[in-house]
């Protein structure tokens, strides 16, 4: 399909106006195509509803909203799994004039409470009961909430006259979609960035914001009514909810609700879809159980595995424009039918294209995935820009770099090198923080993203590190940690990693051990794998320093890692060393091995 048949089908933000004009418009536009699929756990199957199903659904959530008195401007929460019902609550509330305040699942009960009160929600939906009872400790801090709801029944009688099942809030019918008229420049949502440091603060983003944004990127890429997307990355990520959410309702598109990340390579072959939409460490994850199998099976394999990755990935560059053609590509029938087909296989069968962004892809995963056959589009963007700011296209893919800036957007670098962001995308400012919006984006529209870059004559963006993340050795040179630990854990040794050295005289690492590769080096070097003290000896520091320093020959003589601390227990969002967006929270990582930390540096 061409891209001007495609967007001859996509509605235009001028129809939309709205997001909850956007929705008006594709029920209207075509009632009986498949907006949602999802797995029923009751009946155990995949079930199918019409954009006319999903609203007649959010009429009746309308309907129960109005009960409770809420009023246009008011700000809603909900903190659900992706589902139907996170769209059918979204669309209800946005059509009445309220705003909407995602949340995060797994975020702990007390940055919801926070998230809350700031924010001063009047309605919260969870999907269980079990979720309620996990705020008991904070539960006197939700005083504001009028209205408590879960989409599970409730067994026996709440203890609390606020909460309710929506089984038992909602009314049989409610009759005719509300559509309060409000400008495009409106408030829509205020969503919690999940930030390393300190408090989260409110991004404020408006229909037009998000909108635009969406439309930029189906100009980017043509995407239309047959295309399925397979969705898992969390509505209350705003890479999820403008391009998995927002742009499929704009093009037409269906979107399966995956079952949950541990399912997600059953539910890929069952949903077959066309498109994904995803953060680095699902591709990692993937290209890991790949290797490991290669690792594991005769030598043979794992040499054809990587001739068809490479000349997949030189018929690509050729495709691209930048190689040249080569008698290898003869032999790409035998290896795609050997190798490539039967990898592609295992994800559907079907896709014609992953994305990626909410951080840094190893180019080195990319061209495995893309000499496959599988085009991997890395993106970039801020919560701040709604969130899409640059992406490769289809036929300009530069996997090092995160592509050119998205149609309507300008990108250009600033003082120290920091990638400066206008556009239309860029948020209304921080909620009830207006230091911290005029620290964000300056009086003439320019954002500092906080990221420094670089931009190529073809305009293609390639990120470089992160302002405040440049550590400065005591010596006075300078290391970006984020390229070295995205070197380090090619290794399949490493899980996590954290580089440290900030006025040190050298380098250090923390390190979180992945499970299985621990047990093998333990076999190879008769060690005991179950005795604690066995992780922080000093022979196993030597070996990993020894993985270490084989990732890192690339690196300038003096970004090299002399000490290595060591654990197997994973930094999760649970333990408070991930932010909900999975990014390291690097001071909570510091403080909490300090001791650590002080005996990698002694005597220094």
């Amino acid at each position: 399909m061409s891209q001007d048949a495609d967007l001859a089908h996509v509605i235009s933000v001028e129809a939309a106006v709205t997001l909850d004009g956007l929705f008006r418009e594709r029920v209207k536009h075509t009632p009986d195509l498949v907006a949602y699929r999802d797995f029923n756990q009751q009946h155990g199957n995949w079930r199918d509803y019409t954009w006319a199903q999903i609203n007649h659904q959010v009429a009746r959530w309308q309907a129960a909203l109005e009960k409770d008195g809420v009023k246009p401007g008011d700000r809603v929460a909900v903190m659900l799994r992706n589902s139907p019902e996170w769209v059918i609550f979204d669309q209800a509330a946005l059509g009445m004039g309220l705003v909407v305040v995602p949340l995060y699942t797994q975020d702990r009960p007390d940055n919801v409470a926070y998230i809350v009160n700031d924010s001063g929600c009047k309605v919260l939906l969870f999907g269980t009961f079990e979720q309620w009872t996990m705020f008991a400790d904070v539960r006197h801090q939700l005083g504001g909430l009028v209205r408590i709801l879960t989409v599970e029944p409730l067994f026996g009688v709440a203890e609390d006259p606020r909460l309710k099942s929506i089984v038992d809030w909602l009314p049989g019918e409610g009759g005719e979609t509300r559509h309060v008229p409000r400008e495009g420049n409106a408030l829509a949502t205020i969503v919690y960035t999940s930030g390393t440091t300190g408090r989260p603060k409110g991004v404020m983003l408006s229909h037009h914001n998000i909108l635009t944004n969406a439309y930029s990127c189906l100009q980017v890429m043509a995407i239309g009514h047959d295309d399925l997307f397979l969705s898992f990355l969390p509505l209350s990520h705003t890479f999820e909810r403008t391009c998995g959410y927002y742009l499929t309702m704009m093009s037409g598109s269906t979107v399966a609700y995956a079952r949950s990340i541990p399912q997600l390579g059953e539910d890929l072959q069952t949903v077959r879809p066309t498109m994904l939409i995803s953060v680095p460490r699902i591709y990692e994850r993937i290209w890991g159980t790949i290797r490991a199998k290669l690792d594991e099976g005769p030598p043979f394999r794992k040499k054809l595995f990587l001739l068809a990755a490479r000349i997949g990935y030189d018929r690509f560059e050729h495709a691209q424009g930048r190689g040249p053609w080569k008698p290898s590509f003869l032999l790409w029938p035998a290896l795609n039918a050997l190798v490539a087909s039967k990898v592609l296989a295992r994800l559907g069968g079907r896709m014609r294209a992953a994305l990626s962004g909410g951080a840094a892809l190893s180019p080195e995963i990319s061209r495995v995935f893309i000499g496959l056959g599988l085009p991997v589009l890395q993106g970039y963007g801020l919560t701040e820009t709604s969130p899409v700011a640059c992406a490769n296209r289809p036929g300009d893919n530069v996997p090092a770099s995160v592509g050119q800036a998205v149609p309507g957007v300008e990108v250009k670098i600033g003082d120290k090198g920091a990638l400066l962001i206008r556009g239309p995308n860029v948020m209304l400012g921080y909620w009830n923080n207006e230091e911290a919006t005029r620290a964000m984006v300056q009086s003439d529209g320019w954002l500092n993203s906080g990221d420094t870059a670089r931009i190529d004559e073809k305009g293609h963006v390639f990120i470089t590190g992160r302002l405040k993340e440049i550590i400065v050795l005591s010596n006075g040179e300078k290391v970006a940690p984020v390229d070295m630990e995205a070197a380090i854990m090619r290794d399949p040794l490493f899980e996590q990693v954290m580089l440290l050295g900030e006025g040190k005289p050298y380098l250090g690492v923390m390190a979180v051990l992945n499970a299985d590769n621990w047990k093998k080096l333990c076999a190879e070097h008769d060690l005991d794998a179950n005795a604690p003290d066995t992780v922080r000896s000093k022979q196993v520091e030597d070996i990993a320093l020894e993985h270490i320093g084989r990732q890192l020959r690339e690196f300038p003589g003096y970004a090299q890692v002399r000490r290595a601390t060591l654990t197997l227990d994973p930094w999760t969002v649970e333990n408070g060393l991930l932010t909900p967006t999975m990014k390291l929270k690097r001071a909570k990582v510091m403080e909490k091995f300090n001791a650590e930390i002080d005996r990698m540096y002694e005597g220094h």
